[in-house]
This record gives structure tokens, sequence and C-alpha cells, in this order.
């Protein structure tokens, strides 16, 4: 319900960012190539950062793992949330799984065609909402809501939630356990994130074992406390049985737990039977020896916690230093150059100044590394100078069409570096661009 909760709800908080500015809390804006979260945002030159981001979430699902097992499986990733959605949807229908099977090998009847189509058009109703709020994350959602129902959104958001909608259809309603099986990578190697002290839904065969049926009296010496039911397997959404062990279908989710402490009640057996322990503790039970303590503390967790630390701190510090402005100049390819009547050369260039906050600013603009050299604006500016007071809008990127003009040196092959210094006068951050100023050979 959490997790539902905060993808459902999420497009809809707000966030002022002032006048001609989204105010959506979290917004992956394409179009303009920003991302919002809050109040960061992040240019696609802050790409880094993401890729900082998706480390420390690796890291932390080693770390989370290798203490809890498939914790995430199990109640975070978003096709076992959908999954158990729909399954939900499926008991309250059609009941549980003995009276589904009943029916589904009993004729077609009109309770079991009106069932089926109930339970579809519910699935399909929910896998719409999943795709259309998919889609906000992307888009303004009162917007976009506003558009779709009206015909005047854009074909690409039809497009888009059809998509969605099929896929959470398919992959929660018929898919299900088969995604997490043979889809899904994160099985194929949790294992090594895993060792005898981390906490993983455990079968205590040390006590179960022999099984048999029927409560346990006189007449059933000998036998362990498991009655051999199979509740655990048919309440496990991958339809494995626990008591073979750690398998690379289990996700953790401990509904084999809640079955099997349930047929305990019922017939009077010791519950916990399957349960949450370490290989460590379980070992230690069936050998009669102390049972030790759960080890949070440990090599592998030390090695992962000092990494995602490093990785937070690495990630946080480039954010923090990250620039507020960007400088790119492009020289022009035709003309390389002009000769001017006092004998220098003129170079043509566009700048580009990216104003990363969300207010206007006034930088500075100069240039070094050519002797005498001015630079003017190519309009609205007939004087050179030695700099240039350049206006850039909140959040926007400023083009500006510069000529600067010069002399090379006495022995020249006709090309000299020349670097762009772009300063903004009220923080003093300074950025710096090499590019080339062209000229007659001597």
């Amino acid at each position: 319900v959490f997790c539902l909760a905060v993808y459902y709800i999420l497009p809809w908080l707000r966030w002022d960012r002032g006048p001609n500015h989204p105010n959506q809390m979290v917004l992956l804006d394409l179009p303009n190539r920003r991302f919002y979260f809050a109040s960061i945002e992040l240019w696609p030159q802050d790409i880094y950062l993401l890729a900082g981001g998706l480390i420390v979430s690796a890291v932390g699902l080693f770390l989370i793992t290798s203490l809890f097992g498939r914790l995430w499986c199990g109640y975070a990733c978003w096709q076992t949330v959908w999954t158990d959605l729909f399954m939900w949807i499926e008991r309250r229908i059609e009941g549980d799984r003995n009276e589904r099977m009943k029916r589904d090998t009993g004729p077609w009847t009109r309770d079991k065609l009106q069932r089926k189509v109930l339970k579809h058009a519910a699935w399909v109703f929910i896998a719409f909402w999943t795709g259309g709020a998919w889609i906000m994350y992307y888009a303004d959602a009162p917007t976009t809501v506003a558009e779709f129902w009206t015909g005047s959104a854009s074909t690409t958001i039809y497009f888009f939630t059809g998509l969605f909608t099929l896929t959470t259809y398919v992959l929660a309603g018929w898919a299900r356990e088969q995604v997490c099986t043979y889809m899904c990578p994160w099985p194929r190697f949790q294992s090594a994130m895993l060792d005898e002290q981390s906490l993983t839904v455990t079968y205590e065969a040390w006590r179960g074992e022999p099984r048999g049926h029927g409560k346990r009296n006189a007449a059933h010496a000998g036998l362990g406390d498991c009655v051999d039911c199979n509740a655990c397997v048919h309440a496990c959404p991958t339809g494995i049985d626990i008591r073979d062990g750690i398998q690379l279908e289990c996700i953790n989710c401990g509904l084999c737990i809640d079955a099997c402490n349930e047929i305990m009640h019922r017939t009077g057996g010791t519950p916990w039977l399957i349960t949450w322990d370490t290989l460590a503790r379980v070992n230690a039970r069936k050998e009669n020896k102390p049972v030790p303590a759960i080890r949070i503390i440990r090599p592998r967790t030390l090695i992962y916690l000092g990494v995602m630390s490093v990785a937070v701190l690495v990630v946080i510090t480039a954010f923090a230093l990250r620039s507020q402005q960007m400088l790119f100049v492009g020289h022009d390819r035709a003309p390389l150059f002009v000769m001017q009547p006092d004998g220098n050369a003129r170079n043509g260039y566009t700048v580009n100044v990216s104003n990363k906050t969300l207010h206007e600013r006034t930088y500075t603009l100069r240039i070094d590394g050519v002797s005498g050299a001015k630079l003017r604006l190519a309009e609205g500016q007939q004087e050179a100078a030695d700099h240039l007071d350049l206006t850039v809008g909140p959040d926007v990127v400023g083009t500006f069409r510069v000529l600067v003009s010069g002399r090379l040196p006495p022995k020249s092959d006709g090309s000299q570096d020349l670097d762009f210094s772009l300063t903004n006068p009220a923080t003093g951050e300074h950025s710096t661009y090499r590019s080339v100023f062209m000229g007659p050979k001597s």
C-alpha cells in the first residue's frame, strides 16, 4: 500500500520554483532536458550525478541483501507490488486457490463468466492507471489528465499510456513469477551477497522432518512437525518449496511463513517451523549448541557500508561543487578569418552560456591568449572592447555571436590558442573554454 501510494500520489505533489518554471515536485522534462526533484534541478551535463546515484543504489541493494536477503524483491520491487495487487483482486473476485481451481476445471456458467470478466476488467483498469501515472512523471500531471480526457493530448502520451497499460496487465496478471525467474537478472547473482549470517526465510528441517500428515500424537511418533500440507508451496508467489532450501526463485516475501504458522495453529503444532533466521542460528539449533546472536557488523557488511559511504560522499560533494554556469564556444567554419584594414584578423564565434539558476544573471566574457585582442557582439555593438557583459535569462542557454579581432605573432603557422573566460561578478564563479584564433601564416 505504501509503495502504491508513493507511485500514484508523487506526480501530483507541487513545488514552487517561481514564475515560468514547472511546479511539479518530481518531473523528468525530456523536451526541455531537465530533471526536477523538489529544489534540485539537473541538466544533461549533470548525468554523472545520476550515475553516482545509481552506484549508491546498487551498493545499498548489496548491503540490504547481505543483511536481510532479498528484501527489495519481496516488498519493494514494482513487479512484486503489482503482482500482489492483482492476486489480491483475483482472490476477492474468484476466491482462494482451491475455489479457483475447482471453478476453472468446471463447465462455463454465468457466474464463472461474470467473475472472469470482472477480474480482467479490474486488472485492465489498474494497469491503465498505472501506465497513466507513469506518463505523469514526464509531463505536468493535471495538464496531462485534462488533455488526455479531452482528446487534445499528444500521440506520444496516448501511445505510451497504452504500452504501459499492456505491459502491466501482461507482467502482473499473466507472467507473474516468470518475470522474477526468467527475466530479472538479480536472482542470478544475489546468492553472492548472502552468507551464513544473512537473515532469510528458512525451513527448520531439523524439527520438521520426517514429514507426515495429521496432528501429532502417539500414533504419529517419530514424525517431525511438518504435516506435509503443501500450504507453503501454495502460498509462494513463485511456486517453490521452501523446504528444499534457499532457491533462485525465492523472493524472501515470507508468505510461506504465514501459511505454515496458520497450519501449526490449526494442528496444535509449534509455530515458526518456517521462519526468518540465519543459517548459522539454524545449524546451532540443529546441533543443540548455543544459538549465536545475529551479526549485523561483519566484514562483508562493513565493506559494502564503506563503499556506499564513499560513493555517497563523492556524489554529495560533486553536487555541492557543481557549476551553476557553463560555457561553450564554437568557431565559425567559413570564413575562418577576415582581414581588416588595420592588418588585424577577425574571427567569428558562437558563444553559448548556460545559466542553471532560476534567476537572470549577467556574466563578463573576456579573452586571453591573443595580443591586443578585442571582442564585440556581431549585432547591436559597434565598438570593440576588452570584455563583454552578457545577460542570460533564468534556466536557459544564452547564445551570442561574438567577433574577436587581433594579430598573430610575427612567426605563426596561422593559428593561436585562445581562451574564453566567463565570470559571474555576483558569485565569482569562473568558467574557461579553449578555442583557436585563425589568421594568415607568417
